[in-house]
């Protein structure tokens, strides 16, 4: 769903600018909050995990394909505000290097795919895991189904800014029904990857989950030993979250019970390898057919005003590494780049974040 330059007229360009600058700007604080120990790692993988991701175009129709937005999976693993600020890091990447997204359009696209999506799946997540049982399969089926509602959404959402300034004259009603028709069935396919993922993190590391916290818990009951004679207020209930967390201090003790941390390089290093196996080699094999809204644009007509992109001539442009023939070496290539650039501005930003944070608390202490 990137937006090319010339979809949009440029006073509406600049009002989504200063929605998407406003947007990450209280993305910015909010992900201070977002980001501790658990979340401030594993931060800018996610970004990276959604910029492979992205590549793998799947078919969803007659000559049309679909990939992950990558909003729900962000806001889930990492938080809203955090979840923000990766897919917009993710699609300022593919605009510079690889001239995927208008640099015009880049408000744009912010506020469609990163700003709607995330507010939309998350708010939907947290209701859904608010009123469902607290398991660890409601936030799968939670993720399932904000992620599938988090694409018609963002869909409406273009439907809406091509009405205030889209620069061809085609009626919005169609375009409504088509971008929305689509969009549906894109939604399926962003469902299903975002519960499969979301779904194998909860498995190993629930406590890494941003949104399963306190929907994963277990009450933990720490009794005396059974040679001792029991007395009233030795038994004590803790709720855990999993590997990680502390438990509260049994009655009678001086030391509070505390399970040791678990490090998160493990599932740091297989999100990474996933991230460029899915970049380097399964995206040779992905959709070549046009996405939702370039088969929209084309049968509907608007894009008679589509630009060149400013960064056409960039050496990765269009997911390729310029000057190397061999197609599904110059895509794989171009791909390990993509996460390696993306995975590098995304953890620089997140550090620099947490690192804030930090100082901030120090200096209250």
């Amino acid at each position: 769903m990137h937006v090319p330059d010339g979809f949009i007229d440029a006073p509406v360009s600049v009002a989504t600018g200063v929605v998407a600058a406003g947007a990450v700007a209280a993305s910015l604080r909010g992900a201070r909050r977002e980001l501790d120990e658990r979340t401030a790692p594993l931060a800018g993988l996610v970004a990276a995990f959604i910029f492979a991701v992205q590549m793998l175009n799947f078919p969803v129709a007659a000559g049309t394909s679909g990939h992950l937005l990558g909003g729900a999976l962000a806001a889930i693993l990492v938080g809203p505000y955090t979840g923000v600020l990766c897919v917009s890091v993710v699609l300022l990447m593919q605009s510079v290097l690889f001239a995927d997204g208008g640099l015009t359009a880049l408000g744009v696209n912010i506020t469609d795919m990163a700003l709607v999506t995330t507010v939309v799946a998350y708010a939907l997540f947290r209701a859904i895991v608010k009123l469902a049982p607290h398991r660890r399969r409601t936030v799968t089926v939670a993720a399932f189904v904000a992620a599938l509602i988090s694409v018609p959404a963002a869909a409406v959402a273009f439907t809406a800014i091509y009405a205030l300034g889209g620069t061809a004259d085609v009626a919005i009603g169609k375009v409504f029904a088509a971008m929305v028709g689509v969009h549906v069935l894109i939604g399926i396919g962003e469902a299903a990857i975002t519960a499969l993922t979301v779904g194998a993190v909860v498995a190993v590391r629930p406590d890494l989950v941003y949104g399963a916290r306190g929907v994963t818990a277990r009450p933990l009951e720490i009794r005396s030993s059974p040679l001792a004679p029991a007395a009233p207020g030795t038994v004590a209930r803790a709720e855990v979250a999993a590997a990680g967390s502390e438990t509260s201090e049994p009655a009678g003790t001086s030391e509070p019970a505390a399970a040791p941390r678990r490090s998160a390089r493990p599932v740091w290093w297989a999100g990474l390898a996933a991230a460029l196996l899915c970049a380097g080699v399964v995206s040779f094999y992905a959709s070549a057919s046009p996405d939702g809204l370039e088969k929209v644009a084309h049968d509907k007509g608007i894009d008679q005003k589509k630009e060149d992109h400013a960064a056409k001539d960039s050496p990765l442009a269009d997911y390729g590494v310029k000057d190397i023939t061999d197609a599904r070496l110059s895509g794989g290539l171009a791909g390990v780049i993509g996460v390696g650039a993306t995975l590098a501005v995304g953890s620089g930003v997140f550090i620099v974040i947490r690192r804030r944070r930090a100082t901030a608390e120090s200096g209250r202490g």
